[in-house]
């Protein structure tokens, strides 16, 4: 199996915006290997989310190739990318995404459900994710008596409950208070140390910072690609 679990290369995407048309990726190559931990950074318009989208199989590129885990998504329908996206990514959100009616578990085994897993597997699997973010004693609670941290906690254990190639996280601690940032930040730290991919996407310095290596976007292009030095001097 190969190391490198995303090969993107000379990724274009133009959107039609009345008369205009908005080159919002305008070439960007990255390789990222299994179990790195990599921030995507870049002020408001630099391309970040349209990348983001794309290596989470949720839009298409207008140019270049992206290779997942070994597949070409580029040019796949959206079934198929439905397909990759419930087998080979976790998301975690801003908005945690969580439905108010469900417990902390069902919310974590609904991708078990899509993925066709027995009842009993599903209760099994979802209760350990839950004990390893910490929840053991929160599993029958729903959204709105957990707090934001804890939410956010759920969000993480169900993008970890398929075993995902990688895990995504778009802004995760952009409706968290510092300290709650920290703990979740502290989470992705071990979620990583257990050899998972995790893929930051965020606008603030301090949280990118956590990443081992960060990537920098403007205008549609990637500025700086570098290796995290402090992070790795103590061992973060």
């Amino acid at each position: 199996m190969s190391s490198r679990v995303i090969e993107i290369t000379e990724i274009k995407k133009y959107y039609q915006v009345g008369n205009q048309i908005v080159k919002a990726l305008q070439g960007v190559s990255l390789n990222i290997e299994r179990g790195e931990y990599v921030a995507i950074m870049g002020p408001s318009g630099s391309g970040k989310s349209t990348l983001m989208n794309i290596i989470g199989a949720l839009d298409t590129p207008t140019g270049g190739r992206y290779i997942l885990n070994g597949t070409n998504v580029s040019q796949l329908s959206d079934d198929k990318l439905a397909e990759i996206r419930n087998k080979e990514i976790g998301f975690v959100f801003q908005t945690f995404n969580l439905l108010p009616r469900y417990t902390a578990l069902e919310n974590v085994m609904l991708p078990l459900i899509y993925a066709g897993y027995l009842k009993s597997d599903r209760v099994k699997m979802g209760q350990e994710v839950l004990i390893n973010v910490g929840l053991e004693a929160r599993m029958t609670h729903r959204p709105n008596e957990l707090s934001g941290g804890q939410r956010q906690r759920v969000a993480v254990a169900r993008a970890l409950i398929n075993k995902p190639s990688i895990i995504l996280a778009d802004e995760p601690t952009g409706n968290l208070d510092s300290k709650t940032s920290n703990d979740i930040m502290r989470l992705f730290g071990e979620i990583h140390a257990k050899g998972n991919t995790v893929i930051l996407v965020t606008h603030e310095e301090d949280i990118a910072l956590h990443a081992h290596r960060i990537v920098r976007l403007r205008d549609g292009l990637i500025e700086s690609d570098y290796i995290n030095e402090e992070v790795l001097k103590v061992g973060i």
